[in-house]
């Protein structure tokens, strides 16, 4: 079964999203030495696109929101996804994690709208399920990133990869 997960790094200035197609693995019957033996086959995940929503600083906050909401409404719209995966807010000063949190709000409202259920994973959890642990680096997540997208180069810009590397931690539960 195909699974459409939409990947989202939340941020005021640079919002990542990384939208990736999950196969769940499906059982065939294969000719073998045991009469109809079933086999498990594995489809590997695929990128469907990524990117950033970016809003300019000197723009009034209202505004700014606007642009989030309207521009994660148009990608929910054309990925229509099954599931949202979002990287959990790390607080590291309040400043900004006060504008994060208001740009979160414009994305939990629009996928309230949308009626599409959502995960949540910090950030340690995300490299942990990518790397196998959970203080990896932020290239050793890229690479995992590419190498689980079957890609070769890392995606840029770093929001983007990160959002990626939500989603893929969000297939991993899938299965």
């Amino acid at each position: 079964m195909e699974k459409r997960i939409l990947g989202l790094d939340p941020g005021l200035a640079i919002l990542g999203f990384g939208a990736i197609c999950y196969q769940t693995p499906a059982c065939h019957l294969t000719p073998s030495s045991v009469p109809l033996a079933v086999q498990v086959v594995n489809q590997p995940i695929t990128l469907i696109d990524f990117g950033i929503i970016k809003t300019a600083a000197n723009m009034e906050m209202g505004k700014r929101l606007c642009t989030i909401y309207e521009d994660l409404n148009s990608l929910m719209q054309q990925w229509q996804p099954d599931l949202v995966a979002i990287e959990k807010l790390f607080f590291y000063r309040m400043a900004s994690t006060i504008s994060v949190a208001q740009a979160r709000g414009v994305l939990m409202l629009v996928l309230a709208q949308h009626n599409v259920p959502f995960v949540e994973f910090t950030p340690a959890q995300i490299k942990q399920a990518l790397t196998g642990w959970g203080n990896a680096d932020k290239r050793e997540v890229q690479e995992a990133v590419a190498r689980e997208l079957n890609l070769d180069y890392i995606p840029r810009p770093d929001d983007a990869a990160d959002a990626l590397a939500v989603a893929i931690a969000a297939s991993f539960g899938l299965d």
